[in-house]
């Protein structure tokens, strides 16, 4: 399946959220991400009608089996590859920066051989 970078985003934020506060809602995505209401309202109608996220009357938002999956994996991709680049001696806040810049992009191929040699490694 081939979703947009920025959707990814969206998703992995809205994990984020739904693990620190207990819910979504479109105020807080914009505040993480640093963008405006009309965009994020733009991106969940797009994620909404993409089967991604549902939304309650009240505005709350809760990521789909679909959605979810997704953020899961990037989630996971953003951890491990902020993780590598710190134990590379990179400083976390650019190891964040720099995970977030190609988690997206990472064949499966290598995202998995840094994993393994993450595990190696210990």
């Amino acid at each position: 399946m081939k979703i947009q970078k920025s959707a990814q985003d969206y998703l992995e934020a809205m994990l984020v959220l739904q693990k620190s506060r207990g819910f979504i809602r479109s105020v807080d995505i914009a505040e993480q991400l640093g963008v405006t209401k009309p965009s994020v309202s733009y991106a969940t109608k797009r994620l909404r009608e993409n089967g991604y996220i549902t939304m309650e009357k009240d505005g709350l938002i809760t990521l789909t089996e679909t959605g979810l999956r997704i953020a899961e994996d990037m989630y996971v991709r953003h951890k491990v590859l902020s993780e590598f680049f710190v134990r590379l001696g990179v400083s976390e806040e650019v190891a964040r920066e720099d995970a977030c810049k190609i988690e997206h992009d990472l064949s499966d191929e290598t995202f998995e051989a840094i994993v393994r040699h993450i595990e190696k490694r210990g």
